[in-house]
């Protein structure tokens, strides 16, 4: 199982930045190997993180932001979902792997185990038995006198619902007399359900042209920060080329 890590190397929030950062340092000290996918440099990347990340866990604009983790084709969860893993020491099971032994999260696993498989499981045992006095002598003349008796009751309380059921069934042809629509009414129902369907329809079109708007303004500006940072770049060098100059002059 490969664990896959995708970041944006040139991503210009600070906030996106940390989140990576303490990401990768974490998985790092627990030696989990992973794999880093850049976003940035790689549209393949990018369009694979977005399309397998689940719609649930979307934000509101519909474009999930690094970091996202994955264990092999399944989607583990964001940044959030990760810290609380890890405030919760339950990171390897938000990774889906084995936890090692000795970690606090395989002795938090080994106690669970005991508690479903050893001591609930001795009480109810004990309640369970049944002592044999109960099972055999004069115990069994008084289920037999309570058998008898209850099949009496039985009896009575099947008459009573036979004529319940006789009640029940004349109310419910009156009833459904009097409930049955109209064809006016049949056909305005259809019309309005015509008229919310195509309500429906169009604002899905718009949020999904809003969503595509979204995703278009967002690859504009990482490709204008990727721009400004190169830029940078090369002004850093001129500079530097011009101050050797000066200094072999």
């Amino acid at each position: 199982m490969v664990i896959k890590v995708f970041l944006a190397s040139s991503s210009g929030s600070t906030a996106i930045k940390k989140k990576q950062q303490d990401v990768v340092a974490f998985l790092e000290a627990l030696k989990v190997d992973y794999t880093p996918l850049d976003i940035a440099c790689n549209e393949d990347n990018r369009m694979w993180m977005r399309q397998n990340v689940p719609e649930d866990k979307k934000p509101a604009n519909g474009i999930p932001l690094p970091p996202q983790i994955f264990n092999e084709e399944s989607y583990c969860g964001d940044y959030d979902t990760f810290f609380n893993a890890k405030e919760d020491n339950l990171v390897y099971t938000f990774l889906g792997l084995p936890p090692p032994p000795g970690s606090k999260e395989a002795e938090q696993a080994d106690k669970d185990n005991i508690v479903e498989n050893g001591t609930h499981a001795e009480e109810n045992l004990d309640d369970t038995i049944v002592p044999v006095e109960d099972r055999n002598g004069d115990s069994n003349k008084e289920v037999k006198q309570a058998t008898d008796e209850n099949e009496e009751g039985e009896g009575d309380e099947e008459e009573k619902e036979g004529a319940a059921k006789e009640e029940t069934a004349d109310d419910e042809g009156e009833t459904v007399g009097d409930e049955a629509p109209t064809e006016k009414e049949e056909e305005a129902a259809v019309e309005e359900t015509d008229e919310v369907t195509e309500d429906t329809e169009g604002q899905a079109e718009e949020e999904e042209e809003q969503e595509e708007e979204d995703l278009q303004s967002e690859e504009e500006e990482e490709l204008r920060q990727l721009e400004e940072e190169e830029e940078e770049e090369e002004e850093e060098e001129e500079e530097l080329e011009e101050t050797q100059e000066e200094e072999a002059e």
